[in-house]
């Protein structure tokens, strides 16, 4: 997955206390060089991150990096 720009830092500057990093949006409707399944994979990997830290318990400010 190519990292691009994130909103990481204005997450941390808001007091957000789960993160989970994700590349830019340029595409909302999808990557025209991508295909379908790629897509699918890709979003499957960010939803998968987004439960796993809204499973974890937090005392203070948390990345969940890959």
């Amino acid at each position: 997955m190519v990292h691009c720009a994130t909103i990481v830092p204005i997450s941390l500057t808001v007091g957000a206390n789960r993160i989970v990093p994700a590349v830019a949006i340029p595409h909302p409707f999808g990557d025209p060089k991508k295909s379908l399944d790629e897509e699918k994979a890709i979003r499957r990997h960010l939803l998968e991150k987004a439960l796993a830290a809204l499973q974890t318990e937090v005392q203070e400010q948390t990345v969940f990096k890959d």
